[in-house]
């Protein structure tokens, strides 16, 4: 974050350093002209005017050359001081912007080579041509503090916006991952719903369809029975638009009016489920092995979604006669395994259709692992095994 005058600085560029030169100008031949009382100054307007100029005007181009600068100023300096000069900050002004500036644009290492380099010229050229031998602390200790300030002020100020970039750096990747973040929790949230819908309506649909074909069928061999089979097929399209409503409204915000959501199925509405395909013609039978235990939200609705979309692949897919749902329940998981006595088609081969592919995904999910092939005695199995207590997901298991 920048201040409004530095804002003002990097957009007039030019003018500040117009400004800057016509000052450091004015400092120099004001600087030139302080001495000693009792030391007699030596007629030096004329060369002071000249290298005023020289170290002034090569501050042009201290934003784009700072060593050749910060050389030129080293040079007029130490001449200044060769010609009896005093070495006065003013004096100096030119030389301490000149390192400043190096310091600021350019690494420690070379700040540090060129502070070292203008300090001995300065006070080789007082001890050696300096016409006036001016006091030694004058020509070594004042040099030496002056100059070392403005090249300890570049560099802190180098580093602090190093460490500012540094920070909006960070900050701006920070906000890149939580956009990214919410991106894909966006993702997967609709891969859900559209998970939701897919096993909903599919399932549905299907028992729809099979419930119509039997009534076709026996609308003229036993009329008396499509009464019975068409009010299940009401039912049936009742359910799916219940269930179908209850998902779409998870896309519903909080404060829209007249948004009920229904509870999520499990496997307690297990013989309503059965119930529903044996009203299509495809006869279930259910077992359960081991003490029924309470489920996790999330694991009782996938649960129940894999055994309505295995039995649901049973009716588009194969010609059985009965299906069969067997429920284990274990210590720490719940084995659901789903098969049936028919002939399945291709599209019910295994790792084929997306009824198969998200049951594997529902099941992953919860940590789990799904297993889907033909039986060797004929017919299609689906075994599905689910962590009661979800957790890390374990490795997926392959199709025999």
């Amino acid at each position: 974050m920048s201040i409004p005058w530095q804002r003002y600085t990097d957009d007039h560029a030019r003018t500040v350093d117009t400004m800057t030169a016509a000052l450091l100008f004015a400092c120099f031949l004001f600087g030139s002209e302080i001495n000693f009382p009792q030391v007699r100054e030596p007629d030096v307007a004329g060369p002071a005017i000249a290298l005023a100029t020289v170290a002034c005007g090569s501050l042009f181009w201290q934003r784009t050359h700072p060593h050749t600068v910060a050389t030129v100023t080293t040079v007029c300096t130490a001449a200044a001081s060769a010609l009896g000069m005093l070495l006065t900050p003013l004096l100096m002004a030119p030389l301490m912007l000149a390192l400043y500036r190096l310091a600021v644009h350019t690494g420690r290492r070379a700040a540090r080579f060129a502070f070292l380099v203008a300090l001995a010229l300065l006070i080789t050229t007082a001890y050696l041509a300096d016409p006036v031998d001016h006091p030694w602390p004058m020509t070594t200790l004042g040099p030496a503090a002056w100059l070392l300030l403005p090249v300890a002020t570049g560099n802190a100020v180098r580093l602090r916006s190093a460490y500012v970039e540094a920070v909006q750096a960070r900050a701006e990747y920070a906000e890149r991952s939580r956009e990214e973040e919410a991106r894909h929790r966006v993702a997967e949230e609709r891969m859900r719903i559209a998970r939701e819908l897919h096993d909903v309506v599919a399932h549905h649909l299907a028992l729809a369809n099979a419930q119509a074909g039997t009534a076709a069928h026996l609308s003229r061999t036993h009329p008396d029975q499509v009464h019975r089979i068409l009010t299940e097929l009401a039912g049936t399209t009742s359910a799916a638009l219940r269930e179908t409503k209850a998902t779409v409204g998870l896309l519903r915000q909080r404060d829209d009016p007249d948004a009920p959501l229904a509870p999520s199925p499990g496997i307690d509405r297990l013989e309503e489920l059965t119930a529903a395909f044996e009203a299509a013609g495809l006869p279930v039978r259910v077992d359960i092995e081991g003490t029924p235990r309470p489920l996790s939200p999330g694991v009782d609705l996938t649960a129940y979604r894999i055994v309505q979309e295995a039995l649901t692949n049973v009716t588009k897919h194969a010609a059985a006669r009965t299906a069969y749902v067997r429920l284990g329940y274990a210590a720490e998981h719940l084995t659901i395994t789903v098969t049936d006595d028919g002939t399945s088609t291709a599209a019910a081969e295994p790792g084929q259709g997306f009824g198969l592919i998200g049951m594997r995904e529902r099941a992953r999910s919860m940590g789990g692992a799904l297993r889907a092939g033909h039986r060797v005695e004929g017919g299609f199995e689906v075994t599905t095994r689910l962590p009661l207590y979800p957790n890390a997901p374990e490795p997926e298991e392959r199709n025999p």
